[in-house]
């Protein structure tokens, strides 16, 4: 089962007691939530909200001084909770079995669980218990897992000021600033990288969950490297990595798994990546550059990429595609809004 990423909260007789339209004075938190918001942040789980009520709530849980800032994306309006969260994980680009909803009506998480049974739905005691399981327990936090609300925070900011730029989408990225910083992984990555290669799903090119056994065999082997992005927004961290075998010339290089984060889908970051793993295997001798592929369903963006650098499918190996680049000949070019920067 996926490690839960987000934690979706309803607010009325949830998160406080009562209905706050019924309310003159701000609600007040229940002391409870406030521990789990508290320790979910720990462990790098962001929280937002789907909640049937005025949608002028949402500024006021912002206002919140206990509440202000602790929620992404949130959802308050008059539409069925199913919705609210859908919207959500397309926001979040995550997948609804990374999402717990949590509501202290039994109807309303019947309803979530009918529309969305790949969604989580708990009581407030039934995520207090929950937090022990595995699907909540992250292992070792990163900065990156620690700072992750912040970084979603960060997001909200570009959505924002990307609805209100006046060009295109390659304008406003290249206004963004994106600096991208791509070099060998080391030692003091090897927490993250395990966090990247066991809760990224929608772009990994394996579909599976990589452990710190394989990261520390390719960081081993040497044929690991990892990517940091930051722009005017903010720092994101360490965003992605391409684990590569790389026999002796004149064999092809084969990247053995690509894995970005959700978070910064759409920035160029996986091809970035995957065209400096032509030039490093160029440089050593290789003809051609192998990638393999394992779909789901849900990493479909990885072969849609590859096709658009100019791999074609070579071999079929189980459930596996193999797919594969001749390295003569010109490269496809970088993302433009992106400066590279050696790690």
């Amino acid at each position: 089962m996926s490690a839960v990423k987000c934690v979706v909260w309803d607010l009325d007789d949830t998160v406080w007691p009562g209905v706050a339209i019924e309310s003159d004075a701000a609600p007040e938190p229940r002391d409870e939530v406030i521990g789990l918001l508290d320790e979910l942040e720990r462990r790098g789980i962001v929280c937002s909200v789907a909640s049937r009520g005025d949608p002028a709530m949402a500024s006021a849980v912002r206002a919140h001084p206990r509440l202000g800032g602790r929620f992404v994306a949130p959802q308050v309006g008059w539409e069925p909770k199913s919705g609210s969260i859908l919207r959500v994980a397309e926001t979040l680009r995550i997948g609804l079995d990374a999402i717990a909803f949590v509501d202290e009506d039994p109807f309303e998480r019947a309803e979530v669980a009918h529309l969305l049974p790949e969604v989580l739905a708990l009581s407030v005691p039934e995520l207090a218990a929950a937090m022990d399981g595995e699907r909540f327990s992250p292992g070792r936090p990163t900065g990156e897992g620690r700072q992750r609300a912040s970084m979603y925070r960060d997001e909200e900011r570009r959505r924002e000021a990307e609805a209100g730029f006046a060009g295109g989408r390659a304008a406003f990225l290249r206004w963004c600033g994106m600096r991208l910083e791509i070099g060998r992984a080391g030692p003091a990555d090897v927490d993250r990288l395990v966090e990247l290669g066991e809760r990224t799903h929608r772009l990994n090119s394996t579909a599976r969950r990589h452990g710190r056994d394989d990261v520390l065999r390719w960081l081993a082997a040497g044929g690991l490297t990892r990517a940091r992005l930051a722009d005017r927004f903010g720092d994101s961290g360490l965003v992605g990595m391409v684990a590569v075998e790389r026999p002796e010339a004149p064999a092809d290089w084969e990247v053995a798994l690509l894995a970005v984060s959700c978070r910064v889908e759409g920035r160029g970051v996986p091809a970035a990546l995957l065209r400096r793993t032509m030039d490093e295997a160029r440089a050593a001798g290789a003809p051609g550059l192998r990638a393999r592929y394992r779909p789901n369903g849900r990493n479909v963006r990885v072969a849609l990429l590859l096709r658009q650098l100019g791999f074609a499918r070579a071999a079929t190996e189980a459930e596996t595609l193999v797919f594969r680049r001749p390295l003569d000949g010109e490269l496809p070019p970088f993302p433009e809004w992106l400066e590279i920067v050696a790690g």
